[in-house]
This record gives structure tokens, sequence and C-alpha cells, in this order.
């Protein structure tokens, strides 16, 4: 495994790609969360591409901006941004392997994803709750598949005792989070909702620093 800044910015950006997708397929919010998502992925692509995920970040990219253009389109919309999520998955692929650059987009773009949808929920307090709660449950499933993914490629068995209990705690303190979170959207009130959006920001910081730590530990460095 080569962790490589290219590497980190794909997983984010295929999560958050693939939550667009479902969450544009819902058809729960209007084409300015389409746009929105868009613009990010945008310049997480580019970011991505100049990281050295050239050619498959850009087509990614081109497929993230399709989706914004048909953002009043449900399905093309959802489709385009699943075709981005595809692209920026392949180039995780090339630097971290199949199974720890799934587990990884599905943390960070889970928990991304609860974000801007809460944020969305300044733009329309009506939208339904039921789907903040359906990506946080996303995020737990990407919590436990990451933790086990690191795992078993070893990262808990480093002879670097600071980094592991780094890991262990940032681990934890993410779990935790989502948990909150998920507790938080059962609150009837809006502060229910403007908690849980709240909570999933500290939760970003958390993954990554899983992420990115669990793969520093098996890489060795």
């Amino acid at each position: 495994m080569e962790v490589t800044p290219s590497l980190v910015l794909a997983m984010w950006a295929a999560g958050v790609a693939f939550g667009a997708a479902v969450v544009s397929y819902w058809t729960i919010v209007g084409p300015g969360y389409n746009w929105l998502l868009a613009g990010i992925l945008v310049l997480i692509g580019g970011a991505t591409s100049l990281a050295g995920g050239v050619w498959l970040g850009i087509a990614a990219t081109v497929a993230a901006l399709g989706a914004g253009v048909f953002g009043r389109k449900r399905v093309p919309a959802a489709g385009l941004f699943a075709v981005a999520g595809i692209g920026y998955l392949l180039v995780a692929v090339e630097d971290g392997g199949v199974a720890p650059a799934v587990t990884g987009a599905l943390l960070l773009g889970g928990t991304t994803s609860v974000m801007l949808l809460g944020h969305w929920f300044l733009v329309d307090p009506r939208l339904p709750r039921q789907a903040l709660q359906r990506l946080d449950a996303a995020t737990a499933l990407g919590w436990v598949a990451e933790l086990g993914a690191i795992a078993v490629l070893g990262a808990f068995g480093s002879g670097d005792t600071v980094m592991v209990a780094a890991l262990a705690a940032l681990a934890v303190l993410t779990g935790l989070l989502v948990a909150a979170v998920w507790f938080a959207l059962k609150e009837p009130a809006y502060s229910g909702v403007m908690a849980a959006t709240g909570l999933s920001y500290l939760g970003v910081l958390t993954a990554f620093g899983v992420v990115v730590i669990g793969r520093l530990l098996v890489a060795g460095l």
C-alpha cells in the first residue's frame, strides 16, 4: 500500500460522489443540492488529479460536472454522480487496494454526506430525517468495515505504540460520534438536526485521522 495525497483525496471524492448519487436518486432535494455537490466534487477531484490520479481523476471530475449540468433530472444526475464515484474509486484502488479503498470511501463519504445534507436542512427544514439516519447507518457500516480492513492488514500490530494508540483513540471517538449523530436525530425539535450536523463535522475530522493513520501504519511509515 502506498499512502499518497491522491489516495486519500480519491477515497474522499468517491465516497462523496456515491453519497450524492444516493441523495439525488431519493429526490428529497432540489437541483441546488446537486449543483453544490458537483461543485464540491470538482474541487476535490481537481485536487485528486493534481496529486497524481490524473486521467481517471479528470474523467471522474467531468462526470461530476455533468451531474451538475443535469442537476434538475434525477436519473441522469444520480447516474453521473455514480460514474464519478467509480472513477475516483479506481484512482484509490491503484494505490490502496480494493478493500481498503472501498472501506475508506464508505467511512469518509458517509460522514461527509451526513454533514452536507444536514446543512441542507437550513435550506429546507421539511426534509425527511430518515435520509440522514440512513446516511449515518452507512457511516457506521463504513466504520466497522474500515477498522476490520486495517486490522486484517496489521495496523494495530505495528510496533509504533504512539501511532497505534492515536489510531485506537480516533477510532473510538469516531464510533461515538456516529452513535451521537443517530441519537441526536431522535430529538424531534430542529435542534436535533443542528446537533447532528455539528457532530458530523467532528466525525469528518476523526474519520480522516482513522483512514490516514491506519494506512500509514499498514504501510510501515
